[in-house]
């Protein structure tokens, strides 16, 4: 059955032309059963042939058909040939003309001819007889106009309906459209949050490992302990960055979560005291204090403030000077976490936290102020009175709605 309803889907005019031919073979009963009057066969049977022509190319050429329908009924009503059977053509190409996306003044002249055949064929051929009053005749073109006035009501309720379901697949596809490109959008600043992410673990790791190297030179000959100890911190954080480094890689590389393996997972605010006693190590002399009653904070909240903390520190020794010190404050207030990292050294160029900084060195400001944004906190950089760098940003406990 299935396979039936594609066959006529495709081949539109293959099922109306044998639906004509139904048509054109019962027409001519009606012309061989000697109703024509005193006309040679071949003239009704040339009209029927050409209405039943009409219901054949009615989709391939319906403005064409319904013309030509028309004049075929103005040469009946002309010559007197009777209404027959092939005339059920007017109906259909009235329908035809109404359901398909024609000009609407096509439709609406279809509709005007339909309501003027009747009129025309009731006085064309009324009936004779006493019997016959004008509320009869009345009555037959009204009954007579029906079929006309439904048949274009049906064409038109179904090109509405048509119509209808066409905007709503066209919406769909739309919508469709706009949730895979908010997908892409998605993507994209993950991706870009992923490589603002491993722009700080390598600078924050090879920096440490740079001043651990350098540290490890100039002491190995007086101080074999430090050298080793400063090899031991060299080897660990080049662990640990690589770690971070291949986590953040392989989301990069196929675009979804962990497969195959576990990734290291994401530092919290516990792990700052670490971060503070690593930089310590490779030199800088940092203070840190804890304020308030530490609990657990959502992760978002905890990776930003690690990650705060991290590139402070890190432009700290860049930025700093030799003889730079900072100090880090953790504050639990009731509905947040307060952040305050503070260097004396000789602070930043204002174009690294002006304007979102400057290429190649002011990212890290930029990845923080990202940070911040996507939790619904504040952050302030800027040089400090009597020298030096401030950063100090209020993450909330909730997130931003």
């Amino acid at each position: 059955m299935q396979r039936l309803y594609d066959f006529i889907r495709r081949h539109p005019t293959s099922v109306d032309s044998f639906w004509a031919v139904m048509l054109f073979g019962l027409s001519l009963l009606w012309v061989s059963s000697g109703y024509i009057g005193n006309l040679p066969a071949l003239v009704p049977g040339a009209v029927v042939f050409l209405l039943c022509l009409v219901i054949a190319l009615r989709r391939r050429a319906p403005r064409q058909m319904l013309a030509l329908a028309a004049l075929l009924g103005l040469f009946q009503v002309a010559i007197d040939i009777e209404p027959n059977p092939a005339d059920w053509s007017m109906l259909v190409i009235i329908y035809t003309v109404a359901v398909r996306d024609e000009p609407r003044w096509v439709s609406r002249l279809a509709l005007a001819g339909g309501l003027l055949a009747a009129p025309v064929a009731a006085l064309r051929w009324s009936p004779d007889g006493a019997g016959t009053t004008a509320a009869s005749t009345v009555f037959f073109i009204a009954i007579m106009t029906v079929p006309f006035v439904l048949a274009w009501v049906l064409g038109d309720s179904m090109r509405t309906r048509r119509a209808y379901f066409a905007q709503l697949e066209e919406r769909a596809a739309r919508l469709e459209r706009e949730r895979e490109a908010q997908s892409k959008v998605a993507v994209a600043a993950e991706r870009a949050r992923i490589a603002r992410e491993l722009h700080d673990v390598v600078a924050h790791n090879v920096s440490v490992m740079v001043v651990q190297a350098d540290g490890g030179a100039y002491v190995i000959d007086a101080a074999p302990d430090q050298a080793k100890q400063a090899l031991e911190t060299i080897s660990a954080t080049g662990r640990q960055a690589l770690a971070e480094m291949r986590r953040l890689l392989g989301v990069l590389r196929t675009g979804e979560g962990p497969q195959g393996g576990e990734y290291v997972p994401q530092p919290d605010v516990e792990q700052i005291e670490d971060l503070v006693e690593q930089v310590r190590g490779a030199g800088l002399t940092v203070d840190f204090k804890v304020e308030g009653t530490p609990r657990p904070l959502p992760s978002g909240v905890e990776l930003t403030a690690y990650r705060i903390v991290q590139e402070a520190l890190t432009n700290t020794r860049k930025h700093g000077g030799p003889d730079a010190g900072a100090s880090v404050r953790l504050v639990y207030f009731d509905d947040g976490l307060g952040l305050l990292v503070e260097d004396d050294g000789r602070g930043a160029a204002h174009e690294l936290y002006e304007d979102g900084g400057a290429d190649g060195a002011g990212h890290g400001l930029i990845g923080m102020r990202e940070r911040v944004g996507m939790v619904g906190g504040t952050l302030d950089a800027g040089p400090r009175q009597g020298g030096g760098f401030r950063i100090s940003a209020l993450l909330p406990l909730k997130p931003a709605h």
